[in-house]
C-alpha cells in the first residue's frame, strides 16, 4: 500500500475504513516528509467531516 494511492482512494469516496486508519499509523515512522504532509491532511480533513470513518459497500 502506499500512502499516495490511499490518499487519491480516500479522497474520491469520502470514506476511511479502520483497517487503513491502522496502516497509516502503523507505517507513520517510515514515512518521509511528503508521506507525513499527507497523513496530516487526511487527518485534517476527517476532522472536518470532508472524509467519514466507515465501510465501503
Amino acid at each position: 500500500m502506499n500512502i499516495g494511492n490511499l490518499f487519491l482512494k480516500i479522497s474520491l469516496t469520502g470514506i476511511i475504513t479502520f483497517s487503513e486508519l491502522d496502516w497509516i499509523t502503523n507505517q507513520q515512522l517510515k514515512f518521509n516528509r511528503l508521506e507525513e504532509s499527507i497523513a496530516i491532511k487526511l487527518g485534517r480533513m476527517i476532522d472536518s467531516g470532508i472524509i467519514n470513518i466507515g465501510c465501503r459497500l
